[in-house]
């Protein structure tokens, strides 16, 4: 019987990820009450959208596979991890079993923090699981598979996504001009890192509050810049830029660079499609929790970009470009060259959060913040790479032996998953102790973020009401 299993299972990670999640995208939707039709269709979506991706993976890494050896041989500098953004991330998740169990307890703790109104937040954007998932594998790795620990980890990490969706509501809310009875937000796990933003902005305002006098708009540095910012164009400045230090031939730089532009540009349109291939499931799940929870204010969480309406975003992302090349190969530590993830929309949206649009601000905290990306980005590349090769998805065009990660969101998560892990495993007195002062560091200081937002939000909605009131008075006058 357990061998029958054993091998029905098997076969069926033997499909591979697209066909794998096209099958339990359907069953899953098919469970929630969706109709067959919609079922069929976000199956077929993400599948589609998980073979487009690993497509634009393989015609990058196949292009810059051999113009990386040259670089690293040409200039001594040891980078020998190549950066491939988000994208195989997301590949090596949805590939994963462990992503659905994920996203089950995921949920269920969604559930219980709504009915005991610890939070308003009900968070639909279930493709964002893979940014947890990808989390709890790294715990799984490093503890020997302790399923615990990690699920504990997984839901602790979750809870305070939805917690951070609702104290962000108001700024986003002011940010985006929304009405007070507007219901959208953004549990994006990327926005974990507002705590660190804001321990930066309030060293500012004690050290350097001056600095807003020389604030400029955004949305004017995009339209001078154009299309010399566009993620195209920066894919053919790395290109040229990785093409001259590797020493390639004319030819070969020109098509470095042209292959970097389509793949910046393909891994935004196709990541397009993740949205739609899970929003049929996502609206099951929230109809059934609007019957279960009549009455209630709910806020509903989908991704990040209802955030990238703010031109701040965009222009911090192209100022920070450069400046995460030139850290990388100078950081002490760091072994990864920033590809995929030269944009950092990771940590730009975190930012328009914090300092509420301020863009010396946000360049200024960016800089200070690129190298726990870096880091971060190194430590999980073994991880990623044997994990990826297990899962028969490594990406073509990179030779045997090299590694590959990304410099993406929640750093500081995956080090203490690497951390946790460690500890777990090796039950090493001073691991654990390490572990415990770490994380009570963390929650700490998340408390400390979560008070001070409050307090901003109450100073903004005093602002607001004085504001009102003043306009009233003027009406009443005239």
């Amino acid at each position: 019987m357990f061998d029958a299993l054993n091998a029905g299972f098997n076969f069926f990670i033997g499909l591979g990820a697209p066909a794998m999640m096209f099958i339990v995208i359907t069953l899953l939707s098919l469970v929630f009450k969706v109709s067959f039709s919609k079922s069929i269709e976000g199956g077929l979506r993400m599948a589609i959208a998980l073979t487009g991706m690993g497509a634009i993976i393989s015609l990058l890494t196949g292009a810059f596979g051999p113009a990386l050896n040259s670089f690293v041989e040409s200039t001594g500098v040891s980078l020998s991890i190549t950066d491939l953004g988000w994208a195989p991330l997301a590949v090596i998740t949805w590939g994963s079993m462990y992503t659905l169990y994920f996203a089950f307890i995921c949920i269920i703790m969604n559930l219980i923090l709504l009915f005991t109104s610890l939070t308003q937040t009900l968070n639909v954007d279930l493709f964002n699981i893979w940014n947890i998932s990808i989390i709890g594998l790294i715990i799984l790795e490093y503890s020997n598979n302790n399923i615990f620990i990690t699920s504990i980890f997984v839901v602790f990490i979750y809870a305070l996504m939805l917690i951070n969706a609702d104290v962000m509501k108001p700024t986003i809310n002011e940010l985006l001009d929304y009405e007070e009875t507007n219901i959208t937000t953004t549990a994006h796990p990327s926005l974990l890192v507002a705590p660190i933003v804001m321990v930066f902005n309030k060293l500012i305002d004690i050290c350097i509050p001056f600095i807003d006098k020389y604030d400029f708009n955004a949305e004017i540095l995009n339209k001078k810049i154009g299309f010399w910012g566009s993620k195209f164009a920066i894919g053919v400045y790395l290109g040229l830029f990785i093409g001259l230090l590797g020493q390639q031939s004319p030819q070969e730089i020109f098509t470095l660079a042209f292959t970097a532009g389509v793949a910046l540009e393909l891994f935004a349109y196709v990541g397009g499609w993740f949205g739609p291939a899970i929003e049929p499931l996502s609206d099951g799940v929230t109809t059934l929790m609007s019957k279960r929870l009549r009455g209630r204010k709910l806020f509903i969480a989908i991704d990040w970009p209802i955030l990238a309406s703010r031109a701040e975003v965009w222009a911090v992302a192209n100022i920070l470009a450069p400046i995460l090349l030139i850290i990388a190969m100078v950081l002490p530590g760091n072994q990864v060259l920033p590809l995929g993830g030269i944009l950092l929309t990771v940590l730009t949206p975190a930012l328009l959060i914090v300092t509420k649009g301020k863009v010396i601000r946000m360049t200024i905290i960016g800089t200070i913040m690129i190298p726990l990306f870096l880091w971060a980005a190194t430590l999980i590349g073994n991880f990623l790479t044997s994990a990826s090769i297990a899962m028969n998805n490594f990406p073509a065009g990179l030779s045997e032996g090299q590694l590959f990660s990304s410099v993406d969101s929640d750093p500081l998560e995956k080090m203490l998953a690497v951390l946790l892990g460690k500890a777990v495993d090796t039950m090493d007195l001073s691991l654990i102790l390490l572990s415990v002062a770490a994380l009570a560091a963390y929650i700490l200081m998340f408390v400390w973020y979560f008070k001070q937002m409050k307090k901003d939000n109450l100073k903004a909605a005093e602002l607001n009401k004085s504001s009102f009131t003043k306009q009233k008075a003027v009406n009443v006058s005239e």
